[in-house]
């Protein structure tokens, strides 16, 4: 049998990164999406199966090159990872600005439904037809922190587009399971460990999880055979303020 393929979107840092890397040491064919060639060229380096796939997420022409590169090479896609996203800082909604708001969304959302209808489309019309997309939601897409109403307000919709690609892929065997993540250990969550504002409104450090944890949960989302989906996994370090959150 050839090898299982994943696209990966937002795969030069962080969780996208470690996932990617996972799979290819799992033996997956990996095409990694990113803007920065550079970084996505050093996490391909020396490693069999890794596609580079250079792209912003927020232009869908881009997007829809990206994935035809990527069934040109392989012929066919097994699972995406729509991974890439942007957060703020702790602000109050008056204090976001009106272009953050819109590069919150354009990333969070349109890029997320750039890469969903660009996997759908292919994985449609495939022989044989079918596939898995994997959205990473976040603990926001089910609870909000202080200070976060663009990125909950984003998060809240790629529950929304998890839910609809759910149902609008059964007939086509594809299959949409959504990862909501709570502090992995990434440049990006960083500042979670030194401290962060509680509903209290007190700043303290929140404990974390080696992102290990969170690549090896969407390895086993998406090696489930299709007829079996995770709908929704949580994963997060164990004493986070989340259950109990207000």
């Amino acid at each position: 049998m050839s090898k299982r393929t994943i696209i990966v979107t937002g795969a030069s840092g962080g969780i996208g990164r470690a996932t990617a890397l996972k799979f290819l040491e799992e033996g997956w064919r990996v095409g990694l999406i990113g803007r920065r060639a550079d970084a996505l060229a050093e996490v391909a380096e020396g490693r069999e199966g890794a596609l580079v796939l250079a792209c912003d997420v927020t232009d869908p022409v881009q997007v829809d090159e990206a994935f035809d590169r990527a069934m040109a090479e392989w012929g066919h896609l097994d699972v995406v990872f729509n991974n890439a996203g942007v957060g703020l800082k702790s602000v109050l909604p008056d204090d976001v600005g009106i272009d953050q708001w819109k590069k919150v969304v354009d990333v969070n959302i349109n890029g997320v439904f750039y890469c969903a209808r660009a996997a759908f489309a292919r994985m449609r019309h495939q022989q044989p037809q079918g596939g898995r997309i994997i959205n990473n939601g976040s603990i926001s897409a089910q609870v909000p922190r202080p200070g976060s109403i663009a990125y909950t307000a984003s998060k809240h919709a790629v529950t929304g587009m998890t839910r609809a690609l759910s149902l609008d892929g059964r007939p086509f065997g594809i299959a949409c399971g959504q990862i909501d993540i709570g502090n992995a250990r990434t440049d990006m969550a960083a500042g979670q460990a030194k401290g962060v504002p509680q509903a209290d409104g007190s700043i303290r450090p929140e404990a974390m999880i080696d992102v290990e944890h969170v690549a090896a949960s969407v390895l086993h989302m998406a090696g489930l055979p299709l007829e079996a989906n995770v709908q929704f996994m949580t994963i997060m370090a164990t004493t986070m303020p989340y259950i109990g959150r207000g």
